[in-house]
């Protein structure tokens, strides 16, 4: 089963291209901090501004970096029906142990066309699908109703990212899709909460800058430590929110750059974080000793 802290990584480039070196280095890092697993290209990994074969390139050099050590869980979804199953297929080639396909953006489709959209996809790729809901990305939200009907005619489709704020949404879900269903939150705020309800795991683009720490919010509800991780949720709690200051992954990338991990680069139309909202983020990355103080 695909559990716990699994990164969002983020796509460094350097001098307008994919930096390879840095990615293969990042993959490291995670691994030796203990994350449980590994995703690109998803949200957090700019997957708009990357070209098709960028997105593929991706997927081969994280796939050899990790070498079956931890999950490696690529996002191929896009708002494009064939695109979606080229990047799936090169995917499953790699050898992926699962496939994270968000709802199609901009388009709005319909709850039936959500569903025919992923049975489609899930009827013509083998390996195991998880749904990614993020209404505030999409504009569309994948409803219970779908999800059910997705899961009772899609064997290969295993589980979601819950990127719903709506936590009465996400207890629904868990209740009439049965526990067996992996449920991951894809909410910062939400990642302890959900677990708490019997969520597998979350996605959380925190664990870009504090990997350690947020692996040990699941491995203490594994654990039975119920007190720690609540502890370590509110611990946690001004660091999620700091990388939303601004729209992700600009916050992440620049965090990255001052602890000295990736050139902070990002593509347009992404823009470097403003002058206030970065001086905003070094006071909260020094409170975790993440950055020296001036």
């Amino acid at each position: 089963m695909i559990h716990g802290s699994i990164v969002p990584l983020v796509t460094p480039f350097r001098n307008g291209s994919l930096d390879e070196t840095c990615l293969a280095a990042l993959v490291e890092w995670q691994i030796a901090s203990g994350s449980h697993g590994i995703s690109v290209t998803g949200t957090t990994g700019e997957p708009s501004s990357l070209s098709r074969d960028e997105r593929k390139r991706v997927y081969e050099i994280v796939s050899e970096a990790i070498n079956k050590r931890i999950p490696f869980v690529p996002a191929t979804g896009s708002n494009n029906l064939e695109e979606t199953l080229e990047l799936s297929r090169y995917a499953e080639k790699l050898d992926a142990d699962a496939l994270l396909v968000i709802t199609p953006y901009y388009v709005r489709p319909s709850q039936e066309g959500l569903y025919q959209y992923f049975r489609t996809i899930a009827g013509k790729i083998g390996t195991p699908l998880i749904l990614y809901n993020i209404p505030g990305r999409s504009a569309i939200n994948l409803e219970i109703e779908t999800v059910l009907r997705l899961r009772e005619s899609c064997p290969n489709i295993i589980g979601i990212k819950e990127a719903n704020k709506d936590f009465e949404h996400v207890n629904l879900l868990l209740h009439r899709a049965g526990r067996d269903f992996l449920v991951y939150s894809g909410i910062e705020l939400l990642c302890f909460p959900i677990l708490a309800i019997g969520g597998t795991g979350f996605i959380s683009a925190t664990a870009n800058i504090l990997p350690e720490k947020t692996a040990l919010l699941y491995n203490l509800t594994r654990q039975g430590k119920w007190d720690d991780a609540r502890a370590l949720h509110y611990y946690l709690m001004p660091l999620n929110d700091a990388v939303f200051f601004e729209i992700n992954p600009v916050p992440v990338k620049t965090a990255l750059g001052w602890m000295g991990k990736i050139d902070p680069e990002v593509r347009l139309p992404l823009t470097a974080m403003s002058p206030l909202n970065q001086e905003r983020l070094k006071k909260v990355l020094k409170t975790y000793n993440l950055i020296k103080n001036d």
